[in-house]
Formats: C-alpha cells, structure tokens, sequence
C-alpha cells in the first residue's frame, strides 16, 4: 500500500504548484492533470486492495520521522490561527487552538503509547477515498470554468485563483488522510487542516461579511476539535491507545462524547448549525466541495466510525436526538428561503442531521441508510450547486423566483438541477430508500421523537423542493432573451454528476448488497440484507419514474414552444401571458410566486429557539456523562 503516501502527496504538491502558477490556462492544464491523476491513484490503490483479497490492511507502525513533521504542521496551524486572529481582533479561535494544540503536545510526550499501525485501508475508508477523488475531482474541473466567470461579475473582489486553487487540492490531500488515519492523533491533524482550509476559503472575498462568516466557522470547528483533543487525551491516559478501534471496543462514554462532539461540529449541526450556512458567502466551487459534498462528511464518517459504540448508549441518545431535531428544524427554515444556495446550505444540515441520528441509533439497518444517505447526499449535493452556480452566471441570480420557467430558457441547466432535486427527495433515487429504511429502523427501536422527526422533516423537505423543482418546469414566456454562458468544463463535471446520480439509481441493489452491506459486516462483524424483496420489486416499478420525468420535462417544453393560447387576464393581455393593460390604463405585470411563510418558518422565528434546544440536551447529557463518570 505504498500508494497511500502517494495519494496524499500529489494533491499537496499541486496545492504548492497552483499557488505559483499566475497564467489562466496553464493553471487550468494543472488542475485537469491534478484532477484526473489523483482519480487515477484512488482507482490505483482500489485495484491494488482487490488485489490482495479485499481484507482490512493496518498500516505503518515506525512513524517516528512522520509524528515530529506532524507536530510541527500542529504549532504552525496554531501559529497561523493566532496571528489572524489578533490581526481581526478575534480572541475565542485563538484561545481554542492553543488549548488543544497543547493539550495534543502534552499527550504526545508524555503519554505511555504503544507502537501501533496509523492508517487502515477498508471498504468505509476506500468508499470515502472514491467519493472525494471523484466528486472533488470534477468540482475542481468544473472551478476552472467558473471562477473566470465569477470574477467576471464580480470584479469588486480581488482575483485570488492562485490561492484559491491551492486550497482545493490541499483540502483534498487532508481529506484522504483523514478517512484513511487510524490513530486518532493523525486524524486529529488533518481533521484540522480541513478546518483552517474551510476558513480561508470562505474568507475568499474578504469582505466584512466574509470575514466575520470565516471565523464564526473556524470557532465552531475549533470547539469541536478541543473536544477531539479531550477525547484523544482520555483515551491515551485511560486506555493507553489513540486507535479508532480500540475506543469503539472500550466504549467509555465521556471520551465517546468528546468524539462525539467534533463530529457534530464538522457536520454543522445544531447548535453549530450557523456556520454552515455562513460559509455560502464563499465562491461556489468551495460551497459545493468544502461545504457539502465531502467536508461535512469529515463529521458523519468519524460518527459512523464510532455507531457501534454508541448503540443503547447516552452517548448514542445525545447523537441521535441532536440529529433528528437539525433534521425537521433544518428543513422547515429551508421553507423560508428563497436564495437557492441558501437552500442548499439548509438542506445540507438537514440531511446531514439525519445521517447523524441513523449513526447515534448505532444499529446496522440505520447505518446502513447512513452510508446510502451519505453516498447519495455527496452527489447530489454537489451537483445542485454546481447548477446553481452556473444558473447565477447565465441569469445573474440566484433567486428560486427568477428561475422561473427556467426549462426554456436554459434547458441544460434545468435537466441537470431537475436531476439533482429529484434525486434528494423523489423516487427511485436512494435518498427516499434511504429515509424509508431509516424510519423503519427508528420504529422498530421504539423512538418515538426520532419517528416524529423523520416523518415530519420528510414533509417539510417535500415542500420546499417540489416548489423549486415547479418553478423549474412552469411555462414561461420570456421577452429577455438568455445567453448560457456557461463554460465546457463546468458543464462536464455536471453531466457526469448526472449521469452518476443515474447510475446509482438503476445500479442500487448492486450498490446496496456489494458495497454496503459488506462495510456494515466490518463495522458491526455482521450483516443482514436490509433490502427485501417487496423493496425490490417496488424499486423496479419506480424505476420508470427515470425514464418518465425527463421525457416529461422534454414534452412540456416542445409544447411550450407551440403556438401561445392567450388566457384571461384581469385587463388587456398584450399577447405573452405575462402582461396586461389594466382599468386604468397602466402596465401590469402578472407573476407567479412562491409562498415562503417566512413568518411561520423564516430564521428569525425558529433559528435562535432550535439553537437553545439543541445545545440545552447537549448541556443535559454532558453533564450526566460527568456526573456518571464521577
């Protein structure tokens, strides 16, 4: 497995190549080349794990050399951390991160730990390898593309590509160290990496709003990585082990919930919740990458890691009560919005919530929809904003509501952003499967709060994206011509995201029975198949809808552009449907609208209440973890 070292190298060596390269198209060529090869290595090291039987590999016990450089990067972050915030006045980040960076020092030099293997190789850790190979790859791809673009509106803001390009191929070498790290002190390390990446990027445009977003996520992450060094420190002094494994085996629920809680803050859940949303300031690329697709699953792949500890547990208790709730609270705020990257960003910690609590119930028909739910999210997710970010390019907006009619005037925009919102929430795409195995699993536990959040946070998620998804297909006849202007790189990345959402959907009982269900045989040394076969069939009749939805978008837009059949209007139609004369002689404009019951479920009313909640049951349950613990 020397192609490990590899895999996090190359990355890193191009993140130090991008920052040098001044010239546009030789940097694009970089960024292909890079794309491509760090796909090529992950297949690499897939094939070479095939090769040698497809078994769990524990790797590199004398890393004396790597643990000083490790140390090093260690206090050069903290450093970094300091010197920014008392440059923007920001104390709470630096006090966090010179806690636990010498909270970390103190373990490591004087902590009894045995010689043990750093890194593992296994089906969870190569499905999260493939899936920030490929997703990252083509959001990388697609950058190119779309940051000419969004410097080209936008040129109030200074361009900044070198670094920003840097930042997307550092974050991916740290992203394949961390879900291929065993020792908890190397995931700890790259774990950090990733959230000094996420602060500078959302920083990008170092507005004030910016500014203000990038440490308000940095504070968050850094609490969570503060009580990743506790955990670290409990093990290594109790247990005497920082191994992943060794952890799950003891199952002590005061180092459990340390670890518990830096999963919860990477995955931006409530009470942390606010950071997530925050980063959409940031240029799309890095929403997509950074802030949805892969490193918010950080988060759910170390809380995933640790569900079979947490089953019957309060560990588990406080896990999945914190994600049912960010789940219907995410999605009803999600309701109120009507900027599609807030959407999104809305979206993103609801699903995220709910892959959380299948982990916190630690039983193997929950996580095995958490690992569905996780697969399916990455792609989906990353396409939607993609799309929207090249919407935004071609229209100048975001905004649902200026989407409308949008299968007109830009169609291949719309089938890609059509493909995206059915996947998250219409049958047969995986995440419905998903939520329906989820809600099973959580009757069967007698849950009966989880019951009541999956059904109604399902509800509420059907609502705020069919209305989206209407607006897409409603016939409109536009007097303003629309020029695409979006480029052929971003539109590859997008199509093949497509494409794999399709794939996905028509390959599931493949991808359900060989490669989850093998994973949960090595998280729990058992497994079940959780599809039966009325899921089966009902799957098979389902999977018309595949064909019948586009064909149906395809139909609705030849007829469209038929022959208009002026309607009734409360004046003098001027003969588009969209303009009338009225009484008095003046121009009107008729225009369908959303309803967004913001008073109902706008952020104002239910932000500031769901974060008291969620951080009173964290409060509660830490305090009788302690109190037990005492």
């Amino acid at each position: 497995m020397g192609l490990i070292p590899v895999l996090i190298g190359v990355p890193a060596v191009i993140a130090v190549l991008l920052s040098l390269i001044r010239s546009e198209k030789v940097r694009g060529i970089v960024v292909y080349a890079g794309a491509g090869g760090v796909m090529v290595l992950t297949l690499g090291l897939l094939f070479s794990w095939i090769q040698n039987g497809c078994e769990v590999q524990s790797l590199y016990v004398n890393t004396e050399l790597v643990d000083h450089l490790m140390m090093i990067g260690e206090a050069f972050l903290m450093c970094l951390i300091v010197f920014l915030s008392i440059k923007h006045r920001k104390i709470l980040p630096a006090i966090l991160s010179v806690a636990q960076t010498g909270l970390l020092f103190y373990v490591e030099l004087t902590a009894d730990l045995p010689e043990a293997e750093h890194m593992t190789v296994d089906r969870l850790a190569l499905l999260m390898c493939v899936i920030i190979a490929f997703v990252g790859g083509f959001i990388c791809i697609y950058a190119v593309g779309y940051m000419k673009g969004y410097h080209h509106h936008h040129k109030e803001f200074k361009d900044r590509q070198p670094f920003f390009f840097s930042m997307l191929f550092l974050f991916l070498a740290a992203m394949f160290g961390l879900v291929l790290s065993l020792n908890l002190i190397w995931m700890y390390f790259f774990w950090e990496i990733t959230s000094v990446i996420s602060f500078l990027l959302i920083g990008y445009t170092r507005t004030e709003e910016a500014v203000h977003n990038s440490f308000a996520a940095l504070w968050m992450n850094l609490l969570g990585g503060l009580g990743f060094a506790v955990g670290i420190g409990l093990a290594a002094f109790q247990l005497h082990s920082v191994q992943l494994t060794a952890v799950v085996e003891w199952g002590a629920p005061l180092p459990l919930a340390c670890l518990c809680l830096a999963g919860l803050t990477k995955s931006a859940q409530l009470p942390f919740s606010s950071w997530l949303l925050g980063a959409m300031v940031a240029p799309t690329p890095s929403s997509a990458l950074l802030h949805s697709a892969t490193m918010v699953k950080a988060g759910v792949y170390l809380l995933i890691r640790l569900a079979p500890a947490m089953n019957g547990t309060i560990v588990g208790l406080m896990v999945s009560l914190i994600g049912g709730f960010t789940f219907i609270a995410a999605s009803m705020m999600a309701i109120a919005q009507n900027d599609g990257k807030k959407v999104l960003a809305f979206s993103t910690v609801s699903n995220l919530g709910l892959i959380v609590a299948c982990a916190g119930i630690g039983v193997e028909e929950t996580v095995w929809g958490a690992v569905l739910l996780m697969i399916f999210h990455s792609v989906s997710k990353s396409m939607l904003f993609q799309s929207v970010g090249a919407t935004e390019n071609c229209l100048g907006s975001r905004d649902i509501e200026d989407m409308h009619g949008m299968l007109l005037r830009l169609p291949k925009l719309t089938y890609i952003m059509g493909i995206g919102i059915a996947g998250m929430y219409l049958a047969p795409f995986g995440m419905l499967i998903s939520k329906w195995v989820a809600l099973r699993a959580f009757v069967d536990s007698e849950n009966v709060l989880l019951v009541i959040f999956i059904a109604f946070g399902s509800a509420t998620t059907m609502f705020y994206w069919t209305k989206w998804l209407s607006k897409l297909i409603s016939q409109h006849h536009a007097r303003e011509n629309v020029t695409d202007v979006t480029r052929r790189d971003e539109y590859l990345s997008m199509f093949i995201h497509a494409g794999c959402m399709l794939l996905l959907c028509l390959l599931f009982p493949f991808l359900s029975t060989g490669v989850v269900d093998p994973i949960m045989l090595e998280l729990f040394g058992f497994a079940h198949s959780v599809l039966s076969m009325d899921v089966l069939n009902t799957m098979v009749i389902m999977l018309v809808s595949v064909v019948i939805v586009p064909l149906s978008m395809f139909f609705v837009s030849k007829a469209a552009h038929k022959q208009l059949v002026p309607i009734y209007m409360s004046g003098v139609n001027e003969g588009d449907n969209r303009y009338f004369v009225n009484s008095f002689g003046e121009p009107e404009h008729l225009y369908l609208s959303n309803w967004y019951l913001r008073y109902q479920f706008g952020m104002r009313r239910l932000m500031r209440p769901s974060i008291y909640c969620s951080a009173g049951i964290l409060i509660v349950i830490f305090c009788l973890i302690l109190g037990g613990a005492v």
